[in-house]
């Protein structure tokens, strides 16, 4: 399960542009600048996203709802309680149709820095307007979270797509983890400066709206003032495509999906991981996003541990992205992926076995949870920027970033679909078995040195 390569199969070339030792003082520097947008960005994910903006939308949704509860935006009659998740479901359709281009755009001019840039700051600012947002503004609100969720997308893009320049082979374990980590810490910290605020806020002379708002304007800043480190310690390394112009390489990306597609058919291998990969990983972000749901409804555990446990996740995911990472430098990075398929699914089956009201074993699995979290994700990363070509990164970190949004449904469908045939939340969370179990069987038929020679580059000295 290791993949181990053989060293006559090993091929000669090391990887264009990646530095040949961590040892290399501007290769370190440039790698801890990419690190720091992990820390940057993950501000939205755990402030916005996770906690402050679903509840605070429906909030100011409902100001504006009729005697019945619904809005009706455009025309349409929309329940308030449901407008965070639709506004969640149009930012991911309309990634599925903008990150192909992104990638294309990317591979086309070369400046993957610049395109970071772009996105990074038009996602902050579109998060710092989140403050202006209320007295019934839902629409306004709405909008700017798809702007700035999309804009996210498109800058993780290019962030990916700068793993396989910045570390060599062997490295690429430990510098995707190390991201991975940080942006934990980072997300983690913000979230914790703004519970605390959220908290005590009348101890600050505001209103609890105006605490809210203050910590959705702060994901924003946070975002946009350490984005500042990546882009003075990135540089872009390839050269732009030429005999085909950036406009056209913009409406060829609207159609890269399909491309991309066909030329997953002459890379099996490539194929098979994404399919095992988008499997599991849907596991474990409706692990993620219905954990809140699980402990509340079917645990009656209060909110504050709830947040408490968010928080404890962040932290804990920290170090255990560093630890997976050390892992598969020694044991083989697939073998260490499968180890944390295996952790996945008893963390799904003890769920089942939760006492109601036990804080202390909900939070022992919270732990357990962020302790395998960060590190599956990380060398998942990992691996695949093994197996695509290196003219391509940008594109294929493209669908691969369409690939993980754009299935996110099928987790929440198969618990929801659970929880609707028997009644009860402890079948609906055992249901989710089912994505690592597949997850598992799937890519142990992943024959990866196979296709990290398919793809052109070079063995690691352990996969």
């Amino acid at each position: 399960m290791t993949d181990a390569p053989d060293e006559s199969l090993r091929t000669a070339h090391p990887a264009a542009g990646a530095p040949d030792s961590i040892t290399d003082a501007a290769a370190r520097r440039e790698r801890r600048g990419w690190y720091f947008y992990d820390w940057a960005n993950s501000a939205f994910s755990t402030t916005v996203l996770t906690v402050f903006l679903g509840p605070y939308l429906a909030t100011i949704a409902k100001a504006a709802a009729d005697a019945d509860g619904y809005v009706h935006p455009l025309g349409l009659d929309v329940r308030a309680k449901a407008v965070f998740p639709f506004a969640v479901t149009i930012s991911v359709i309309v990634q599925v149709l903008l990150l192909p281009a992104t990638g294309a755009l990317i591979d086309h001019t070369g400046r993957k820095r610049g395109t970071l840039a772009v996105f990074a700051y038009l996602g902050a600012f579109a998060t710092m307007g989140l403050y202006f947002a209320t007295d019934g503004r839902y629409l306004f609100a709405a909008a700017l979270f798809i702007v700035a969720n999309v804009a996210l997308g498109c800058s993780v893009v290019a962030y990916n797509s700068f793993l396989p320049d910045i570390a060599g082979p062997d490295e690429r374990d430990a510098v995707s983890s190390r991201g991975w980590g940080i942006g934990y810490l980072g997300g983690g910290l913000l979230l914790a400066l703004n519970l605390v605020l959220y908290l005590l806020h009348g101890r600050f002379g505001l209103s609890q709206g105006m605490a809210v708002r203050i910590s959705l304007a702060s994901a924003g800043v946070w975002w946009a003032g350490f984005t500042l480190i990546p882009l003075r310690g990135l540089r872009d390394r390839h050269p732009g495509r030429t005999g085909e112009s950036a406009a056209g390489a913009v409406r060829a990306g609207f159609a890269q999906l399909g491309v991309t597609l066909r030329d997953l058919r002459n890379r099996p291998v490539t194929l098979m991981f994404l399919l095992a990969f988008l499997v599991y990983n849907d596991g474990v972000q409706t692990i993620i996003t219905l954990s809140a749901t699980y402990a509340t409804e079917e645990l009656r555990l209060g909110q504050s541990v709830v947040i408490a446990a968010v928080l404890l996740v962040q932290f804990v995911a920290f170090g255990g992205a560093l630890l997976l990472g050390r892992l598969a430098d020694r044991y083989g990075t697939k073998r260490v992926v499968l180890g944390s398929l295996v952790a996945w699914t008893l963390v799904v089956l003890a769920s089942y076995t939760l006492q109601r009201g036990s804080v202390v074993q909900f939070m022992a699995l919270a732990a357990v949870i962020g302790a395998v979290m960060g590190g599956t994700q990380a060398l998942s990363r990992s691996l695949f920027s093994h197996l695509v070509p290196r003219e391509r990164t940008a594109e294929y970190f493209g669908f691969y970033e369409i690939s993980d949004k754009g299935t996110s449904w099928l987790g929440p469908f198969v618990f929801a679909l659970a929880l609707q045939l028997t009644d009860s939340y402890r079948s609906a969370i055992v249901s989710l078995v089912v994505f690592f179990v597949a997850g598992f069987v799937l890519l142990i038929a992943v024959d990866l040195p196979r296709g990290i020679r398919a793809a052109g580059n070079p063995l690691p000295r352990r996969v």
